[in-house]
């Protein structure tokens, strides 16, 4: 039996265990109430982003943009369609850089969008550049 996998609430925030064999059924916070999974970006701001990609075993896609963005604006709704697809094998967000400079600072963003991929708090890769739905999901699978 595999280790019991934690999965951070897109909600409140709380971190869950969730058996490994289970977490394709979804499953609900323990202390919200709320879906674990919601088949839609999640967006963060600073705190919200480290509790997700530091205590969450699942990897965390980062979609670094802006709302003045036009490659961005035109990306969201593949980045929306990725997430339907992509979870529960990894959890998809969305940072706004103009709300979150500091953030977007930390990790040296230059150009928007830009994808960052995170695995146990650390980046393991990154794109920049808008992308259609297949070309993102091919993308973040061949990152494993």
């Amino acid at each position: 039996m595999s280790e019991p996998l934690i999965v951070v609430c897109p909600h409140c925030h709380a971190a869950n265990r969730v058996p490994a064999q289970r977490l394709a059924d979804g499953g609900t916070c323990g202390k919200c109430k709320a879906r674990l999974f919601a088949s839609e970006p999640l967006a963060l701001d600073a705190s919200s982003f480290d509790i997700h990609a530091g205590r969450s075993d699942i990897p965390l896609l980062v979609d670094f943009w802006a709302p003045w963005c036009g490659p961005c604006r035109a990306m969201a709704p593949a980045f929306a369609q990725a997430a339907k697809q992509l979870e529960p094998e990894f959890r998809l967000a969305k940072v706004n850089t103009e709300e979150e400079q500091q953030l977007a600072a930390r990790f040296g963003i230059r150009s928007i969008p830009t994808l960052a991929l995170f695995r146990n708090g650390r980046e393991v890769a990154r794109q920049a550049g808008a992308m259609d739905a297949a070309s993102l999901m091919r993308w973040v699978r061949n990152q494993r």
